[in-house]
C-alpha cells in the first residue's frame, strides 16, 4: 500500500513552483515587514526563552561561563574522523603565533634602516631567536591551510546551514584576517621577497571596484593614484618606509584585536547553536555486531 501511495502522488504540473518554493516568495514581503520574525534575524539574534522551570534550567546549562562544554553532546560529532580537528588546531597555531610574535617584536623596529639588520640579529645573535623566527613563520603558513581545511569540512559536511548562518559568516571574515595577516607579514623584513610581494599585491588593489582609480567607477568617482585604496595601504604611492609602518601596526595591534574578537563570538556561537554540528544520529557498526550476535 505503501507502494501504491508513493506512486499515486504527482509532482507539481510543468511550469508550477514546488510548494516549498511557492510558500517562501508568499512569506517573502512579510519578512520585509517584519525582518525580526525571519531564520536570519534568528540566526544572529538569539530571542528569549520563555520563563518555565524547564527554560530556566537550559539558561543554565547553556550559558558558557557556567558550563564552558556543552551538557550533552552528539558522540559523532567529537570524531576526529568527521571534525579533522581544524578549528582547534588554527586556534593553537594563533596562540603560537600571538606568543612568537610577542617575543620577535622585542628585537624588531618597523623602519627602513633597522628592519632587516633586526632579523639578521634575531638570526645569528639573539638566543633562540632564529628558532622562534621559524616557529612564527611556519605556525604562519599552517595557519592559513587548517583554516582552509576547517572551511573545507565545515562546507563538506553541510555544517553552516540551519542554525549556524551567522557562525558560517563570522568564519568567513575569520579566513579574510588570516590571509590579511599573512599579507602584513611578508613585508615586515623588508627583503625582496617582502617588498616585491606587497608590491604586487597592493598592485593589483588598484582594479578594485568603486574604491580604485583603476577599477571600475572609480575614476567616475574621483579617485586617482594618490587617493584611492592602494595609496591609503601604503600610505603614499610607493612601497617605503609608510608601507613598513603600517604593516607593523595592522600585523601586530590592529587585525590581531580584530580576529580575537571575531574568535570569541565564534566560539561562542558554536557553544550557542548546540556546539559541533555533526552527522545525523546513525548506529555505529560495532553496535551492529553486537546486535547480529
Amino acid at each position: 500500500m505503501a507502494d501504491m501511495d508513493t506512486k499515486g502522488k504527482k509532482g507539481p504540473a510543468p511550469g508550477e513552483d514546488a510548494p516549498g518554493v511557492a510558500d517562501k516568495l508568499r512569506e517573502a514581503p512579510e519578512l520585509l515587514k517584519s525582518p525580526k520574525d525571519g531564520q536570519v534575524w534568528k540566526s544572529v539574534i538569539r530571542h528569549k526563552l520563555d520563563d518555565t522551570p524547564r527554560t530556566r534550567a537550559l539558561a543554565v546549562l547553556s550559558n558558557v561561563f557556567i558550563h564552558l562544554h556543552p551538557s550533552r553532546i552528539n558522540r559523532d560529532a567529537v570524531r576526529y574522523s568527521f571534525t579533522w580537528g581544524m578549528g582547534g588546531i588554527t586556534f593553537f597555531l594563533f596562540v603560537i603565533l600571538t606568543l612568537t610574535g610577542i617575543y620577535l617584536m622585542f628585537y624588531f623596529h618597523p623602519s627602513k634602516v633597522q628592519a632587516f639588520r633586526d632579523i639578521l640579529y634575531l638570526r645569528h645573535d639573539v638566543p633562540f631567536g632564529n628558532l622562534l623566527r621559524n616557529m612564527h613563520r611556519w605556525a604562519a603558513h599552517a595557519m592559513i591551510i587548517t583554516v582552509w581545511l576547517h572551511m573545507f569540512r565545515v562546507f563538506l559536511t553541510g555544517s553552516y546551514k540551519k542554525p549556524r548562518e551567522f557562525n558560517w559568516v563570522v568564519g568567513v571574515l575569520l579566513l579574510t584576517l588570516t590571509m590579511l595577516l599573512s599579507f602584513t607579514g611578508y613585508l615586515l623584513p623588508d627583503d625582496q621577497l617582502g617588498f616585491w610581494a606587497v608590491t604586487v599585491g597592493t598592485n593589483m588593489a588598484r582594479a578594485t571596484p568603486l574604491i580604485g582609480h583603476e577599477g571600475p567607477f572609480g575614476p567616475e568617482l574621483g579617485f586617482t593614484a594618490y587617493n584611492d585604496v592602494r595609496f591609503a595601504l601604503l600610505g603614499g604611492s610607493i612601497v617605503d618606509a609608510n608601507a613598513l609602518l603600517r604593516a607593523y601596526i595592522w600585523h601586530c595591534i590592529a587585525i590581531p584585536a580584530i580576529a580575537s574578537v571575531f574568535m570569541i563570538v565564534h566560539f561562542w556561537r558554536v557553544r550557542k547553536d548546540g556546539g559541533i554540528s555533526g552527522p545525523a544520529p546513525f548506529v555505529l557498526a560495532s553496535e551492529v555486531a553486537k546486535r547480529k550476535k
